[in-house]
């Protein structure tokens, strides 16, 4: 089916407009553990697979602030589609940072979709013209709507000292899914594990972080928007939180609405709404859920910002974005448990979307881009001056 993206159109808006379809196929990705194809479908004529794709590539080329809001609508209607929207999207747009002929490759197909997966521990052994890469590459969400796989990997010299963390784009058809993902929350995100058997990638294929992160970019022909120049661990952790923003507001909505017609079980309240109690919880909330958005939203404009004015953000401005990452994961925890004591045990049954998207937050929180006290301790070292840097991904 064509895409309907319309020229101009507002991807917020686009998305919004999804959401009851959405909302109505959740329980079955859940169930299925894969995103159901309709909604594939609908984010495919929708073009949001390719929101933060440039548009040399036939996609938005949305900012990130943009893409964030985004991501957040389409999480209100199901977590898992959005997340795995943020996903392929994330992945899509690092794949666009490879060298021309690896671009071309990758989009040669118009619905060329990216996943990606694994840890820098696992190896990618350097042969000539590329890297032959072989093992399980776990947490691939999105893999089975996938062209593309992304495979993180160390590469090493001859005598096994670490290189450089690369990103090796691999067809899919050369891989193997084993699945895996077998969780309590975001189930639908199908996250499952890529397995490479001396797969070999070719260079023009292989991202090089230490190249991308010094800006050593600037001969390829295809490049010129501002996509190209974002700082990329943190535009990367920054999409990251954006799904649960948007499962935290879904909760919200969800509750309030209940506050009105349900009472409180062995009091006088015959309203949930007429309880001061709950009238603090709901604002307390609220006003948690609201600052976890703005302040995930001021950093990523400071990220465009950037990469609109060509200039590098320091060191501690980066760092401060993974900080405000970690803090806001903890304020949408923090606004989220106190709503889903108001519904008390009802909303924890299984035919509650409330019980679902709690379980979506929780996890989804735990992404590793999202930890609270190790993202706290890597600005607070940057503050301070303090040496011993506890992740590179700054």
């Amino acid at each position: 089916m064509a895409q309907t993206q319309a020229p101009g159109a507002d991807p917020v808006a686009v998305a919004a407009e999804l959401c009851s379809l959405l909302t109505h196929n959740a329980a079955q990705a859940e169930s299925d553990r894969r995103l159901p194809a309709e909604n594939v479908q609908a984010l495919e004529d929708a073009n949001l697979f390719k929101l933060m794709v440039q548009r040399r590539w036939g996609g938005y080329a949305a900012s990130l602030p943009t893409a964030i809001r985004t991501f957040a609508e389409l999480a209100k209607g199901c977590g898992s589609t959005g997340w795995v929207a943020m996903i392929l999207n994330g992945y899509g747009w690092w794949a666009s940072l490879l060298s021309d002929r690896g671009q071309e490759e990758v989009f040669a197909d118009a619905h060329a979709r990216v996943c990606a997966a694994g840890a820098p521990s696992l190896k990618g052994l350097r042969v000539p013209g590329g890297l032959r890469i072989s093992g399980k590459f776990p947490f691939a969400s999105g893999c089975w709507h996938s062209s593309w796989g992304g495979l993180n990997v160390q590469v090493e010299d001859g005598d096994h000292n670490p290189v450089d963390v690369v990103v090796a784009f691999a067809s899919v058809s050369e891989l193997e899914i084993e699945d895996t993902w077998f969780v309590a929350g975001i189930c639908g995100t199908g996250s499952n594990t890529l397995m490479a058997r001396d797969v070999f990638v070719p260079d023009h294929r292989v991202l090089w972080m230490a190249k991308v992160l010094n800006g050593e970019l600037a001969h390829r022909r295809h490049t010129g928007e501002h996509s190209d120049h974002y700082w990329m661990y943190s535009a990367n952790a920054l999409i990251t939180i954006a799904p649960v923003i948007g499962i935290a507001q879904s909760i919200l909505d969800c509750v309030i609405d209940g506050t009105g017609k349900l009472g409180i079980t062995f009091t006088t309240y015959v309203r949930q709404a007429d309880s001061s109690v709950v009238q603090h919880q709901i604002a307390e909330a609220a006003v948690k859920i609201d600052s976890a958005l703005l302040l995930t939203l001021r950093s990523a404009h400071e990220v465009q910002d950037a990469a609109v004015a060509g200039t590098m953000m320091d060191y501690v401005a980066r760092a401060r974005i993974r900080g405000v990452v970690g803090f806001a994961a903890r304020l949408l925890r923090e606004a989220i448990d106190p709503l889903m004591s108001i519904g008390g045990a009802s909303d924890f049954a299984d035919s509650s979307p409330l019980q679902r998207m709690w379980r979506d937050a929780s996890v989804a929180t735990r992404h590793v881009l999202l930890a609270t006290d190790p993202s706290l301790e890597t600005y607070g070292r940057a503050l301070l001056g303090v040496e011993g840097n506890i992740t590179p991904m700054i």
